[in-house]
């Protein structure tokens, strides 16, 4: 890593400003989604994914969300939890699990707009193969420079949840109690541990 100050590269804004603007869009579909239909824009995605048709399996879904089937199956587990999706033997294959939206799951992709992460898909394919190739060459050198190779690309946003609780910080541990002072004022001193 280079220390000290670092050289001004011109040329640099506009890379970082057009990655900005996708993160932007990113977030803000992530905000909507998760304040307007109480789902994480990954699940979204699914919901609107298994609209086009149920998926004879994880596999199937995973090829389908571009994401690899771990990240896709902790989002379908959500949404099965939620009463979203279910799972069901498949006609063709009683042994296979199919994933089919329930009538709630449908009315919620019905009604949402198509989550960020499509809008980046359908802007990706419409580059040429040459220039994807091209795209996904330069943004792994980047990855690795930034020494993140090894990270899990997990499905964008899955880490959210439907629900808005949040964590609360917790307490220092140390409780305070109140006393009066000779002079009628109160100072507070950390309450002496219970034995």
């Amino acid at each position: 890593m280079t220390r000290g100050r670092a050289r001004h590269v011109p040329q640099l804004q506009p890379t970082l400003d057009a990655i900005r603007r996708i993160l932007r869009v990113l977030r803000r579909s992530s905000r909507l989604s998760q304040r307007e239909y109480g789902v994480g824009s990954a699940q979204l995605f699914v919901l609107q994914r298994l609209a086009d048709s149920p998926a004879s399996s994880i596999n199937e879904l995973a090829e389908r969300t571009y994401t690899h089937q771990s990240s896709v199956s902790v989002v379908v587990r959500r949404l099965v939890e939620q009463g979203l999706v279910v799972r069901r033997p498949a006609m063709a294959d009683r042994r296979r699990r199919e994933l089919k939206l329930t009538a709630a799951g449908k009315r919620l992709a019905e009604r949402a707009p198509a989550p960020g992460q499509v809008l980046l898909i359908e802007a990706l394919r419409a580059l040429s193969g040459a220039r994807l190739r091209s795209l996904e060459q330069l943004l792994t050198s980047v990855v690795r420079g930034m020494g993140a190779a090894d990270e899990h690309p997990e499905m964008l946003f899955s880490e959210e949840t439907s629900d808005s609780t949040q964590s609360r910080p917790r307490p220092s541990g140390r409780r305070h109690r109140s006393q009066k002072t000779s002079r009628g004022r109160r100072k507070t001193r950390p309450a002496t541990p219970s034995r």
